[in-house]
């Protein structure tokens, strides 16, 4: 197990319910966030930066500020959220540090810095703690890899810094590969992402769902006692909440919950989405600290 510093578990003490698990909203999305706004007189596409800023002060105001943390991303939410007084007290900022998308070589998936992404600049904006998103393929990439020196350098200057580095990992289908091959290697490649973070140092992670009971021991036993939350991925809230269930009984730490939160939430509407988010998001949300917390 990789040890946390005095100051990393004040961080990780600042994301998690007061029953000690991990419940961070999600909404460092950018593109994500504006298809979700899918009632934009011109489309999605049309949806201006300034827009989407707006989008995501009304998710902290009306969702987030009733979380442990929330997680921001430093291109359009941040600073401003901070400055602005819209982030409450009570609720810890996760910063992002990936770029939108991705770029391939050799057929293997590399994220990008946000530009200027440091975790001295995780400081400087107010973070509690840092995010940073790798897709990975532990079939193919190993500590040798380059995404295996990006970890180990990062995770170094986060604890260099006292900035607790939230390891995001995402695996994904190659070209070539069916999507039956996909699906039966997909729970070994989740748990052989988390063995392999582990080994550049990682200290939290943030998995995809294993998709069953067995997968999620055999990432419990990947990760050697480091923490992992499950991330959404996109599923529904009911979905979401069953696979948070089964992976809490069997080893995680907690979530981290996007999309199955807010994507029928953020109306173009300021007066909308308020409505929306109150109605709709906040007692979502309240229902999955009542599943990590084993209260339901």
């Amino acid at each position: 197990m990789n040890s946390l510093t005095t100051i990393e578990r004040r961080g990780m003490a600042a994301i998690s319910t007061p029953g000690g698990r991990m419940l961070i909203v999600a909404a460092d999305q950018r593109n994500g966030m504006k298809a979700a706004m899918d009632d934009a007189p011109d489309g999605p596409g049309s949806i201006s930066t300034a827009e989407l800023a707006e989008a995501k002060a009304d998710l902290v105001r009306y969702l987030a500020n009733n979380a442990p943390a929330i997680l921001l991303d430093p291109e359009v939410a941040l600073p401003a959220v901070v400055d602005d007084g819209v982030l409450v007290r009570g609720t810890s900022l996760v910063v992002g540090m990936d770029a939108s998308g991705f770029e391939t070589v050799d057929g293997l998936r590399h994220t990008r810095f946000v530009p200027g992404m440091t975790a001295r600049r995780v400081r400087e904006l107010g973070g509690d703690a840092a995010k940073m998103l790798w897709y990975l393929r532990p079939d193919k990439q190993d500590e040798r890899s380059r995404v295996a020196a990006e970890m180990r350098a990062l995770i170094q200057a986060c604890t260099d810094e006292g900035v607790l580095l939230i390891v995001e990992l995402l695996t994904y289908r190659l070209e070539g590969e069916t999507e039956e091959q996909y699906a039966a290697a997909f729970p070994g490649l989740v748990a052989g992402g988390a063995r392999l973070a582990v080994a550049c140092g990682a200290k939290v992670l943030k998995l995809q769902y294993p998709g069953s009971a067995e997968g999620c021991v055999a990432v419990t036993t990947a990760a050697g006692g480091v923490p992992w939350a499950v991330l959404s991925a996109g599923v529904d809230h009911e979905t979401f909440l069953e696979q948070v269930t089964i992976a809490m009984a069997n080893g995680a730490g907690g979530a981290m919950a996007g999309r199955s939160l807010w994507k029928d939430s953020l109306s173009v509407s300021h007066d909308l989405r308020k409505d929306y988010l109150t109605k709709r998001a906040l007692p979502r949300l309240y229902e999955l600290a009542e599943v990590l917390d084993g209260r339901r």
